[in-house]
């Protein structure tokens, strides 16, 4: 169909300008499907489970088993394959139940089309949005700045349009396109996949779903590691390390002191099972998973979810000025000629800018301020609008042609410096637009020459200067306020002059540290400025990128094309449900409206989500560290295996099952307060420190078992120490916390966890692992034991967690071990 004319492709397709009657459009959606990419099917189970196995943890503990099994130790062999089928079973639950979560909110923010339709054959066409999925051949659609284009189109009007088509021909920048009627290669086709760089158009669907170009070369796009997927994986690697080392190192050691030879196979092979965190990708995906479910409930959407844990992490948050800090309600305040006198004649052709470029370009949706100029402007007198471009981004101007008397003019209407540099100006112009904004409006100029045509907007004649007033919006400085108590920096990167950015953020109270304009633009000033004056798309972009690369986890809240390149360059995008298509769809969070407030709740969810998976981290590591220091030691020093290889694992999987609770748990205050990464060598740290005070713990209990007991009753020293761990487990989970306040799952675990550890031995199954009742004295004895580490645990915590996380020592009971929440500019890149 390419080279044809506007006119034969509307009459190839039985369309038209006026669009589909909707009884014709509804026949051709059953003819031709939904327009939907056949994107990949969601994983089955099997797949689902399959992956899961890919786990680095779950493939070591599938060897550990195998190694069991070969030496016909298949108690040891069939509590592995019981541990790693459970943790297979409720992973893949976990991620189907995100997975099916995170698609019902993604269709909350559908994307949409706006469509020309007709009731009847001779009704008049009327326009629409509708979901993207419903458009079908013929369609007539309109297309503005920041739009996804839906579907493989030809344009039937254009105004400044070009568009990213990267993602199909791999061009970086804006390519223009043209509504030529007998055409020429493709500047007359716009395809699905591609987005609206700049301008407008109107066009017609030529092929959709399938048939498109893009759904012939799609691939799903690679997701790339998170600052949080990249900390979950050195800790599991690290850990993985030290689990293939020390099933050999334990057999060497017992083989050369005790002269054990491969019967002490199981026990070394069950010493390495106990220090694998099993549960650590179902405990993340669910604490995710919750948070992400708990902020929908808001109106928050969590498109990512690792998004969670980094939007907990930011430390500066970058926005716009202009309906964020505003209301995005512009008010006409005065008209002033090039001598700083008022005078109409500014307001009359920035009007007539205004009136022509809404009309000729057709934008989806009007500008604020053309329309707060109408508003403000007299009678435009006799005047035709010939051609028009809308405003650009980059270029921080619109234009049109109109013909005025007699004679054609082009009317430029934009930035301050946009506009005087291509005026012949004096110094005094600039200085007057100094002046006006210093009072924190908005200042537009407006200047014309005698063109006939648009595209050489260069030596014109300074008309004025147009003043507006965007009144600050009512809850950003509380919403400011509180995110600066949260320790998060914000940073206003607007487009607008400094002094009035910088006008508007005083009245908020935002303390303004230092005013940049981005054309001076360095790292130093990235960090030190509050505000950012005059950016463009590419200057937010740069600062973004200088504040990541100095250190900093920085969010960007934007809703405009304008906004693209510096969410995409950002840890954390965040969008209103209200922003441009390819806004949204770039970024990791949609808020219900743009509201400050509302990334207050998110950053306390992902601090909480993450404050739970760093205390599941700590204990269960530190713990299982302490108990294979123990046993290794005990291993050695007594004339048999301080524990059954099944009475491990049997141990290891009733710990296994109560670490679920902690995706549930409460946080402390000190976590809400401050910027919350996960850092894997402060959780080594701390494993450190605690893991040489369990297994202090764990040898004082064997020194007791052994008084009590003596040396030749195994089955009760095995006993002793199984009831023991199971119930310094319970004590471990409840006081090695950032807080006293306990939920109910988390109170439930661990009481099923001790009971378990104390009627076990009495029950049926005990003798099948080897456990024997003990006398009442060995329980009173094991309890002293519990209670003097309870009490230990309850000293170190007073003097560590209390200090909270902004405490300096580096005792491994503080607050920000294992975490990063320190202040963003205190803090060394990741």
């Amino acid at each position: 169909m390419r080279g044809e004319s506007r006119l034969q492709m509307l009459r190839h397709l039985e369309s038209g300008p006026r669009g589909l009657v909707e009884s014709e459009a509804e026949a051709r959606l059953l003819e031709h499907g939904e327009n939907t990419i056949p994107r990949r099917r969601p994983p089955s189970w099997p797949r689902r489970l399959g992956r899961s196995l890919r786990d680095p943890f779950t493939m070591v503990l599938l060897a550990l088993g195998l190694v069991s099994a070969l030496i016909a130790s298949w108690g040891t062999a069939g509590v592995i394959v019981l541990l790693v089928a459970a943790s297979c079973l409720l992973r893949s639950n976990g991620e189907y139940r995100a997975d099916r979560s995170t698609a019902a909110l993604r269709r909350l923010v559908a994307t949409t089309a706006t469509v020309r339709r007709r009731p009847s054959e001779d009704a008049e066409p009327w326009e629409r949005e509708i979901p993207v999925d419903q458009l079908v051949p013929g369609d007539v659609i309109k297309l503005g700045p920041g739009d996804l284009v839906p579907a493989d189109v030809r344009l039937l009007r254009a105004s400044g349009l070009t568009v990213h088509q990267a993602s199909l021909t791999g061009e970086s920048a804006p390519v223009p396109k043209q509504a030529l009627d007998l055409p020429e290669g493709h500047d007359h086709l716009v395809w699905q996949g591609s987005s609206v760089a700049s301008g407008s158009a109107l066009a017609v669907v030529t092929a959709t779903g399938a048939g498109t170009l893009f759904a012939g070369a799609y691939h799903a796009p690679v997701r790339r590691l998170s600052a949080f997927d990249r900390s979950v994986n050195g800790i599991s690697w690290t850990l993985v390390r030290l689990m293939l080392v020390i099933p050999p190192v334990a057999l060497v050691a017992n083989a050369v002191l005790r002269g054990r030879g491969l019967e002490a196979l199981p026990f070394a092979v069950a010493v390495a099972v106990g220090l694998t965190p099993e549960m650590l990708p179902v405990v993340v995906t669910t604490a995710l998973a919750r948070g992400s479910a708990l902020l929908a409930r808001g109106g928050v959407i969590v498109k990512r979810l690792p998004a969670l844990h980094d939007l907990g992490a930011i430390d500066v948050l970058c926005m716009d000025k202009t309906g964020t800090l505003t209301r995005d309600r512009p008010v006409f305040r005065e008209s002033v000629g090039p001598d700083g006198e008022p005078d109409p004649e500014a307001l009359r052709w920035a009007a007539i800018n205004s009136f022509w470029t809404l009309h000729l370009t057709d934008p989806p949706t009007p500008d604020p301020l053309d329309e707060a100029i109408l508003e403000g402007a007299p009678d435009l007198g006799d005047v035709e609008g010939l051609d028009a471009t809308p405003f650009d981004p980059a270029r921080r101007l619109s234009c049109a042609l109109v013909h005025d008397g007699g004679r054609d003019v082009v009317v430029v209407k934009g930035a301050v410096e946009a506009v005087l540099e291509r005026c012949d100006a004096p110094e005094q112009a600039y200085r007057l637009a100094d002046r006006l904004a210093a009072d924190g409006v908005r200042v537009l100029a407006v200047a014309r020459a005698d063109r006939r045509r648009l595209g050489d907007e260069y030596g014109l004649a300074l008309v004025g200067f147009v003043t507006l007033v965007d009144e600050p919006s009512p809850d950003a400085a509380v919403a400011l306020s509180v995110l600066s108590h949260r320790g998060i920096t914000p940073k206003v990167l607007t487009g607008d002059h400094p002094e009035t950015a910088a006008r508007v953020c005083r009245d908020l109270g935002l303390d303004v540290e230092a005013v940049a304009d981005a054309a001076e633009l360095t790292a130093e000033t990235a960090e030190r400025a509050t505000v950012i004056a005059r950016c463009t798309p590419e200057h937010k972009a740069r600062v973004v990128r200088a504040l990541r690369e100095a250190g900093h986890t920085v969010g960007f809240l934007g809703d405009g094309v304008n906004d693209l390149p510096a969410m995409r360059a950002a840890d954390v995008g965040i969008c209103p449900r209200a922003a441009v298509d390819v806004t949204r769809e770039a970024a990791d969070i949609v808020l219900a409206d743009k509201d400050l407030s509302a990334i207050d709740q998110a950053v306390v969810a992902g601090r909480r989500s993450t404050g739970n998976i760093v205390t599941y981290l700590r204990i269960v590591l530190s713990s299982n560290v302490g108990n294979v220091i123990a046993m290794l030691v005990a291993g050695l020093a007594l004339p048999f295996l301080p524990m059954l290889p099944v009475q491990v694992l049997v141990q290891n999987l009733c710990f296994d099952a109560a670490q679920l609770a902690f995706a549930f748990d409460r946080v402390g205050p000190a976590v809400l307060r401050r910027p919350f990464r996960l850092r894997p060598r402060g959780i080594l740290r701390f494993i450190v420190g605690f893991g040489a005070l369990n297994a202090v713990v764990d040898l004082a209990t064997f020194a007791v078992m052994t008084w009590i007991v003596g040396a030749d009753s195994q089955s009760s020293f095995h006993t002793g120490w199984f009831i023991e761990n199971l119930l310094t487990q319970s004590v471990i989970m409840l006081l090695l916390r950032p807080t006293t306040r306990v939920s109910p799952p988390l109170l439930l675990a661990t009481g099923a966890l001790a009971a378990v550890g104390l009627l076990l031995p009495l029950s049926p199954p005990a003798s099948a692992l080897g456990l024997v009742a003990l006398p009442a004295t060995s329980y009173l004895w094991l309890l002293l034991v519990v209670v003097l580490y309870g009490g230990a645990l309850l000293v170190l915590n007073r003097r560590g967690w209390s200090r909270g996380p902004s405490a300096d020592r580096d005792l491994p009971v503080k607050a920000g071990i294992g975490v990063d929440a320190t202040p963003g500019r205190d803090r060394a890149p990741a």
